[in-house]
């Protein structure tokens, strides 16, 4: 029951704006849980709890950019494991590999440092949000060139109508899902 409180908390602290960026859209805000530490803290909480009896061995937490950037260092750090980002093209220095995935209009590219993954490392996908899925399936599809052993994803909200987790060969595990 103390799991469904924390949630419950969360949910609530979870912003909504309707026709953001555009008409029709209702964009759900993460922000207002960052600036409430309770709220926030409790969010961290369920998610280190989740990858600790869900992900055992788990090595390495890859981030998305930008708001798994959020989470991912603090859940590494609670789990003394390394975070590794996975970045828009050009971010990054030095050697990178990459993938190129779909958007509504064109495509983009995620990329990620050759060095920061071992071969078989187990790793852990953490985003604030699954929507229509694309930028997992990219970040999973990039994980597997490195060679990881890709557990699967972690992501606070989750837009179930949009129906992304059916893009994903992993399993992924949302906290609320609108």
């Amino acid at each position: 029951m103390a799991e469904d409180k924390r949630i419950e908390n969360v949910k609530a602290a979870i912003g909504a704006h309707p026709d953001f960026p555009k008409p029709g859209i209702l964009f759900r805000d993460i922000f207002p849980v960052l600036r409430n530490p309770p709220v926030f803290k409790q969010l961290l909480d369920i998610m280190t709890e989740y990858l600790q009896s869900q992900c055992p061995g788990v090595e390495i937490v890859v981030g998305l950019e930008s708001r798994g950037f959020l989470f991912g260092p603090i859940l590494a750090q609670n789990l003394n494991i390394g975070f590794v980002p996975i970045r828009k093209k050009g971010k990054l220095p030095g050697l990178t590999e990459k993938v190129t995935y779909k958007l509504e209009y064109g495509e983009d590219c995620f990329e990620v440092q050759r060095d920061s993954i071992k071969p078989e490392q187990k790793v852990v996908i953490v985003d604030d949000l699954l929507a229509t899925g694309g930028t997992m399936k990219a970040a999973i599809e990039l994980m597997e060139t490195v060679k990881a052993d890709v557990l699967g994803g972690l992501v606070v909200i989750e837009l179930v109508d949009l129906k992304g987790r059916d893009k994903s060969n992993k399993p992924i595990k949302s906290l609320i899902e609108y």
